[in-house]
């Protein structure tokens, strides 16, 4: 959109000014039936036409830049349609992460569960072993890794 407008009033407004500017300057003077004029010796034979087709052949592509852009602007229509099924498209995207995630969350937490048990069951362990009370088996490291591997 701002695009369009940018190309509306800088280039195609500037191009049909300068247009008209140089035109009315390069223009050979008119001759009235009552009053004589002298041309201008400095001015090149005809300056006007080449002039005229430079200016047009920069306004026609304007004119098709023009055109481009205008194709390229979606409708208002499309456009709600568009972002309404994307938003949809979206949200349930986004509540599949979020169980995903959640799951994720839950499975971490029961982890986080049994490794703390396993790593209270061997500090006990440790202290009874310390202490010179007989000690109940305790997981181990193997034992501990497998609960681990189990779990994920």
């Amino acid at each position: 959109h701002q695009q369009l407008l940018s190309c509306l009033n800088d280039s195609l407004a500037d191009q049909f000014c300068n247009a008209i500017g140089v035109l009315q300057q390069c223009a050979p003077p008119a001759s009235f039936s009552n009053i004589q004029t002298a041309i201008n010796k400095d001015q090149p034979a005809n300056p006007t036409e080449e002039y005229a087709q430079l200016f047009a052949a920069l306004i026609a592509r304007t004119a098709k830049d023009v055109d481009v852009l205008i194709d390229s602007l979606p409708s208002e229509e499309s456009t709600a349609a568009l972002q309404a099924a994307s938003l949809r498209q979206l949200e349930e995207e986004n509540h599949e992460a979020a169980a995903r995630l959640e799951e994720v969350v839950y499975r971490g937490d029961m982890l986080l569960e049994k490794i703390q048990s396993a790593l209270a069951d061997i500090a006990q362990s440790q202290l009874r072993t310390r202490n010179g009370a007989p000690s109940q088996p305790s997981p181990g490291k193997k034992q501990l890794h497998n609960l681990v591997l189990s779990t994920v």
